[in-house]
């Protein structure tokens, strides 16, 4: 238990009270819903205002300040009513003691990273992606005297550089917490009856997104052995393509881009957001380039989203269905030699890894049923390439671009 300045006192669930002890690391891992990053910037906002110090927010890719945890930590202070304390600025935060809160991506900063100094707390969101090169970089950074590097993440492979480093073999003075739904007091209904759904249709999926579990990839997984995710610099190209799937009270309103070089497809922007209203949409679509250039195809269940996009001035239309659509789609997809997703599309990334077919439960038999969870960003995906499904002459593509890693 903590007290704010006003007093008031704020309870954190027994997983999370370590937050206010001193350890050099400090790791949260497990499912969703768990409110490890919610609970995290609470604690990092009362640190600062109990004394000043300096936290650096990093995460491995953060191409803006829209990437990073600032929003997160800005409804922190409005929520504890701290904002009296705190001036929020674009891009830091600023406590009237002189914390300060920074944020900055590691993996194409390196130098910068490097040259920050007196940093007492280092707080990396989604800790899965840090690369093993990008912890030799932060790790000596974060060197002032008795300070601690925090992380949270959703865990993706045991064999991910942060998991094998801090979860399978921590270091010493180490404190590492797998949380869950269930150390949530605030889980919220809609959440708890996703998760419920995804229990009983895909257990391996549901013991991977709600329990924390790493992922074993099977045989059901229907892009198994295509996907890689890297970052990689967008060539000029011919033709984007752009698919959009739309959502409702629980799903999310996707926007997709891809291109094709050769046969590999590159997916390098999504825009995703669940509960988003119409009024929002727009803005959300404008958060892929070029996405009012090219034309965009649309699931057909929402017409008069698609009427209202396009008064609004984007170039979109209904995607062509017909029966065997989603197969015929998904065996283009595996058509290709390669799919490429740049990894600042996590949702993009998330759903390749579970989009599978059903397994029967008494043989283990991998059955020709597609399973209807972790498809959302897919369909926005097969809606993009469904002219290419249906006339597959393949399209103009640089063959000498070889969408090496930024560096």
């Amino acid at each position: 238990m903590n007290r704010t300045r006003k007093n008031r006192q704020i309870k954190f669930p027994p997983p999370f009270r370590p937050l206010f002890r001193p350890a050099r690391y400090k790791v949260y891992y497990g499912g969703r819903g768990g409110g490890k990053s919610w609970t995290v910037a609470r604690a990092l906002i009362i640190k600062g205002l109990q004394s000043k110090i300096r936290v650096l927010c990093a995460r491995e890719f953060q191409t803006s300040i829209a990437d990073s945890v600032h929003k997160l930590l800005s409804e922190q202070i409005e929520a504890l009513g701290l904002a009296p304390y705190y001036e929020v600025q674009k891009t830091r935060i600023i406590g009237l003691n002189g914390t300060e809160f920074i944020f900055k991506g590691i993996r194409h900063n390196v130098q910068e990273i490097k040259s920050t100094e007196g940093v007492d707390y280092c707080w990396i969101e989604e800790a899965q992606s840090v690369s093993e090169e990008s912890w030799g970089v932060l790790i000596p950074t974060i060197r002032q005297e008795g300070s601690e590097i925090w992380m949270t993440f959703n865990p993706q492979d045991d064999n991910d550089p942060t998991y094998k480093k801090f979860v399978l073999n921590p270091p010493p003075n180490s404190v590492v917490r797998k949380v869950s739904w269930r150390d949530n007091p605030h889980f919220p209904q809609v959440l708890r009856d996703e998760m419920e759904y995804l229990r009983r249709v895909d257990p391996d999926a549901y013991a991977h997104v709600w329990e924390g579990e790493t992922r074993t990839i099977s045989d059901a997984v229907i892009l198994r052995g295509k996907v890689e995710v890297r970052p990689f610099e967008t060539p000029p190209v011919d033709r984007f393509y752009f698919g959009a799937d739309w959502g409702f009270s629980q799903d999310p309103t996707v926007l997709i881009r891809c291109f094709v070089v050769d046969r590999t497809l590159y997916i390098d922007h999504e825009a995703y957001s669940i509960g988003c209203d119409i009024d929002k949409t727009p803005a959300l679509f404008d958060r892929v380039p070029e996405s009012r250039k090219w034309p965009i195809y649309a699931d057909s269940a929402r017409p008069e989203t698609i009427s209202y996009m396009r008064r609004a001035g984007f170039n979109i239309s209904a995607a062509e269905k017909w029966g065997g659509s989603v197969e015929d789609g998904i065996a283009f997809l595996r058509s290709f030699e390669r799919i490429v997703i740049h990894e600042r599309c996590k949702h993009a990334a998330e759903e390749a890894r579970l989009y599978k077919y059903k397994v029967d439960s008494r043989t283990g038999e991998v059955l020709p049923v597609i399973v209807d969870a972790n498809n959302h960003v897919i369909d926005a995906l097969r809606y993009a390439i469904s002219k290419l499904v249906r006339n597959p002459r393949r399209p103009m593509s640089i063959n000498s671009f070889s969408g090496e890693a930024m560096q």
